[in-house]
């Protein structure tokens, strides 16, 4: 009987937290659209009672949101809404305390967002927390400015996440020498995290280790 209520368990649990996940994306964004409604209410007090009943509307807030969002990106990738958006930039960085806030999220957002960026675009192997203790991380970049000339070798920028959450992490500093590459692509490393080790990406046909062995010159095909 045991065997069989782990096995609805699993049948049963992705759904559930897929659901449990959209929902709460549902909440956060009915949660933003009723916040535009009150401003609304206080800007045209008029309206007050109209915009109450949309706002018992489940699932609007989604619809409203998402389409804000698909107008604004559609705005912003023109040449006035290039205009306009560097205007609020700079309107925001000379707001103090506002300005640190802003400056740093837009940084973070346009390093991981943007197509352009190299962020998260590889899984890596390092020791960490300690030696001969082994995790997986991302390389987000390689270190600029006064703390690459302090540091004595070439050095890459690594984001290492926490399981089963892997929004919360660790960035470290370390040595090229030190970072192995890994042939995973980023979502299946982020998958081997998330399960906690459980659900492991299918191996490749030829492991790296084999390649990284073989000295300069060697024939991969010819026997030890």
């Amino acid at each position: 009987m045991k065997k069989y209520l782990i096995a609805g368990l699993l049948t049963w649990l992705p759904l559930a937290i897929t659901i449990w996940v959209l929902l709460w994306v549902q909440g956060l964004l009915d949660g933003m659209f009723k916040g535009f409604l009150r401003l609304a209410q206080a800007v045209v007090p008029g309206s007050a009672e109209s915009l109450k009943a949309l706002g018992e509307w489940p699932g609007l807030g989604v619809v409203v949101m998402v389409a804000l969002m698909l107008f604004t990106g559609i705005f912003v990738t023109n040449l006035f809404g290039q205009w306009w958006l560097k205007q609020w930039d700079a309107l925001m960085n000379r707001i103090p305390i506002v300005r640190s806030i802003y400056s740093s999220v837009k940084q973070v957002s346009d390093t991981l967002f943007s197509s352009n960026g190299n962020a998260f675009r590889e899984a890596v192997l390092v020791q960490y927390p300690h030696a001969g203790s082994w995790t997986i991380a991302f390389v987000t970049g390689k270190p600029s400015g006064e703390v690459a000339d302090k540091l004595p070798s070439e050095h890459v920028s690594l984001y290492v996440p926490t399981t089963p959450n892997p929004t919360s992490g660790f960035f470290l500093m370390m040595p090229r020498a030190a970072v192995q590459p890994l042939d995973m692509s980023v979502d299946e490393a982020l998958k081997y995290i998330i399960s906690m080790g459980v659900v492991a990406p299918p191996p490749t046909a030829v492991p790296p280790a084999s390649r990284v062995a073989l000295p300069e010159g060697a024939d991969p095909n010819r026997g030890g």
